[in-house]
């Protein structure tokens, strides 16, 4: 009884140790996520960018956007300045002109008229 009982125990062991174990294939593969750092569809290609680049592009170009609507801002304020400049010399200009045909008027009026004899 002894030697079937350990023949028994031998056998189940050689068993156990010499079967396949079932190593994680194919299927556990799938289960990864594939990251890549290029942008470009072959990135064995001329064109493929690393995605770095690509976002340094994007920020850029943000940047790029972002600076254009400021110069706008600028030159409108300036053309705004500029023509409230040219308003207030017009109206500077008129107003001389104004004062200028006052004091004609004034001093034509003020002085007696003559009828071509000269005061002595």
């Amino acid at each position: 009884m002894k030697n079937l009982l350990s023949a028994v125990f031998l056998v189940s062991l050689l068993l156990t140790a010499c079967s396949k174990k079932e190593t994680p294939g194919f299927a556990a593969e799938q289960n990864v996520k594939i990251h890549y750092d290029t942008a470009a569809v072959d990135s064995f290609s001329a064109g493929a960018t690393s995605i770095d680049i690509v976002r340094q592009i994007r920020m850029s170009s943000q940047k790029y956007q972002d600076s254009i609507k400021q110069a706008e801002k600028l030159q409108k304020e300036e053309q705004k300045l500029k023509e409230e400049l040219e308003r207030e010399n017009k109206k500077k200009l008129e107003e001389g002109k104004k004062k200028t045909e006052t004091d004609k008027k004034q001093k034509t009026a003020d002085s007696p008229p003559t009828n071509g004899v000269k005061p002595q």
